[in-house]
């Protein structure tokens, strides 16, 4: 898997068996409709360890907002609507 180097992107870091990752579901499909401009690309880092790895994943869920693949801001655990944003900016 790769992460896009052009535009905007939110990259959120999940597990399967990670419950707050699935509290996190509602939240971002609710900023993937109100900011689609910002495309959400999901990594499970069980598959993905040194992609999780080379951004520095040490807890999930983990955002990291990339702008042309340069990291602007990274958030770990439970976000809301308006923290998610707030990175986005």
């Amino acid at each position: 898997m790769s992460i896009p180097t052009e535009g905007k992107v939110l990259v959120d870091f999940y597990a399967d068996w990670c419950r707050p990752c699935m509290q996190m579901n509602t939240v971002l499909e609710d900023f993937k409709e109100k900011n689609p401009e910002v495309p959400i690309i999901k990594v499970n880092v069980d598959q993905e360890r040194d992609l999780a790895t080379q951004y520095g994943v040490r807890g999930i869920p983990f955002f990291v907002y990339l702008e042309n693949g340069i990291t602007k801001g990274s958030a770990v655990g439970v976000q809301s609507l308006q923290q998610l944003r707030e990175l986005c900016t």
